[in-house]
């Protein structure tokens, strides 16, 4: 027995270290084997999503691990070791005792199998067999536990380190890889995973519609890890396919509710989501159970917006939500959030959400984004995962030339028209002045669509900026254009000089260039 002890020792030696999970298993059950001298040997590890137990890795019965064995608890051999936990003997394999064929096909007479636990815990079955009959003993079943729980640290050590890599990496992409660049406003965000580095649920997301609205998200699904990481990819994947039939932030997250209650029954998330107009004038915001956003607008301290914190996403899909509506106007920013941000041991929320407010102000959106984590987080390590993102709707100081590049196929037209009608409100021009520059730019655009390029296609390079007191629009392609199609052709070129005080067309072998000037009362007289 001192000697099988010394033996055991050896089973999870520090050589096993650099193994991934199947590598170490298999070194592990070839060491079993020849520690209890058996002829086959295998572990089952619990998929705690669908209930069953996966071959994982087999010495003897490789065919387990090739074939996908699925063990549903409670079942056959292995299944009750996990339901029982506590040692299982069969002398003699039979129907009535074994539920997977391949052990009976492969001539397995006699079985001993332990459950691999973590405190009261099973994470899978380790078994061992003989092709003969043996009358497994209580030594062989004690060493064989010791074994099984030397193999269930090692194995839930490593599983947890690889979970939480892939959770990091799936996590990181489904992040933005960068935000977008939308003229006139500004965005930054941040994301630090809470307590030991496991990362959780957080998320932001920001995107354009066809239809000029802007989408933005805030969420947090409850749990933490790979399972939490990958509910949180789903959930964004279904906003952003929703968000391409609605502009009401309720309404979305109604439809949210939905598809969680129906596929995601044990699912709970809190989601901010907000929707700016394509004017930027007002912006729409629905919380299904999460913090509310800090504002703040020049010249005026920050505040937390009033807005009906309606119940997290996926606990009843029946109930009503809300939309609030606010005035956006230029050099307002406003910062959202996940809970980690504001949540301290021993501290109540409203303390950190007071804290947060005081560390908003009106600015650069980076630099209200650097503030708010100095502020909160300073040197010290979140409880839980902080997401934060700030947005800022620059001012007319802060306008810059707008320039845009989109391919010259007829849905880039609406992000155009969005993308100048934004830029054009921030420069202060009036109504009658963006409808009717968007009419001369849209004209220009369309018709790089409509002539410019072949099947192969190109793009539509779009360049405004104020030269006081005009507004100039620069539409270049490099194409070559094709003659008009049909007998009424031409009024395109018209609407242009209708709607502005300047059109100049120039056509080269690189292309053609459309400049576009018209006064802007904002910008003085002419």
């Amino acid at each position: 027995m001192s000697d099988r002890l010394r033996r055991i020792e050896a089973v999870t030696d520090t050589a096993l270290a650099h193994l991934d999970v199947e590598d170490l298993l298999t070194e592990l059950l070839d060491r079993v084997r020849d520690l209890l001298d058996v002829d086959t040997a295998a572990v089952l590890l619990f998929d705690p999503t669908a209930r069953v137990l996966v071959a994982t890795a087999a010495r003897g019965i490789e065919e387990e691990v090739r074939q996908g064995v699925r063990i549903p608890l409670g079942k056959g051999f292995a299944g009750r070791i996990a339901t029982e936990k506590r040692p299982v003997i069969t002398e003699k394999v039979d129907h009535a005792h074994v539920l997977n064929p391949i052990l009976r096909d492969k001539g397995i007479h006699s079985l001993l199998g332990v459950p691999l636990l973590i405190g009261s815990t099973v994470i899978g079955v380790l078994h061992v067999g003989t092709l003969s009959t043996r009358h497994f003993t209580d030594e062989d079943s004690l060493l064989l536990q010791l074994v099984a729980d030397r193999v269930a640290l090692a194995t839930h050590a490593r599983t947890m380190q690889i979970e939480q890599a892939v959770a990091t990496t799936l996590q990181r992409s489904l992040l933005p890889a960068e935000l977008p660049t939308v003229p006139g406003l500004e965005f930054a965000a941040r994301y630090v995973a809470g307590g030991d580095g496991e990362v959780g649920g957080d998320w932001y997301d920001v995107f354009g519609l066809p239809s000029g609205w802007l989408c933005i998200v805030v969420g947090d699904v409850v749990g933490r890890g790979l399972c939490a990481a990958a509910t949180m990819g789903r959930l964004r994947s279904a906003l952003r396919a929703y968000a391409l039939e609605c502009t009401d932030p309720a309404h979305l997250l109604d439809k949210l509710d939905q598809q969680m209650r129906h596929f995601e029954p044990d699912t709970m998330a809190t989601v901010l989501c907000a929707m700016v107009e394509p004017s930027c004038e007002q912006l729409h915001l629905s919380s299904a159970g999460h913090p509310p956003p800090v504002s703040v607008r020049p010249g005026l301290p920050a505040a937390v917006l009033e807005l009906p914190i309606d119940l997290p996403a996926g606990v009843d899909a029946g109930r009503p939500r809300h939309t609030s509506t606010m005035a956006f106007p230029p050099g307002t920013d406003i910062c959202l959030y996940t809970d980690g941000l504001i949540e301290r041991r021993g501290s109540p929320l409203d303390a950190g959400l007071e804290r947060l407010r005081r560390s908003v102000f009106a600015g650069p959106a980076e630099s209200v984004c650097a503030a708010v984590m100095s502020e909160l987080l300073g040197a010290d390590h979140p409880i839980d995962d902080v997401a934060v993102l700030v947005l800022r709707r620059q001012d007319r100081a802060e306008m810059g030339p707008l320039h845009l590049r989109m391919p010259a196929v007829p849905v880039s037209l609406g992000l155009i028209r969005a993308a100048v009608r934004r830029w054009l409100t921030g420069t202060g021009a009036d109504t009658d002045e963006i409808a009717g520059l968007l009419v001369a730019v849209g004209e220009a655009c369309a018709n790089v669509v409509e002539h410019a390029y072949g099947p192969g296609g190109g793009t539509v390079d779009v360049h405004m900026t104020i030269q006081p007191p005009d507004v100039v629009a620069t539409i270049r392609d490099t194409g070559r254009w094709r003659a008009p199609r049909g007998q009424v052709r031409g009024r395109g070129i018209t609407l242009m000089r209708g709607l502005s005080d300047d059109v100049r067309i120039e056509q080269t072998g690189a292309g053609t260039h459309v400049v576009i000037r018209a006064a802007l009362a904002s910008q003085g007289p002419r």
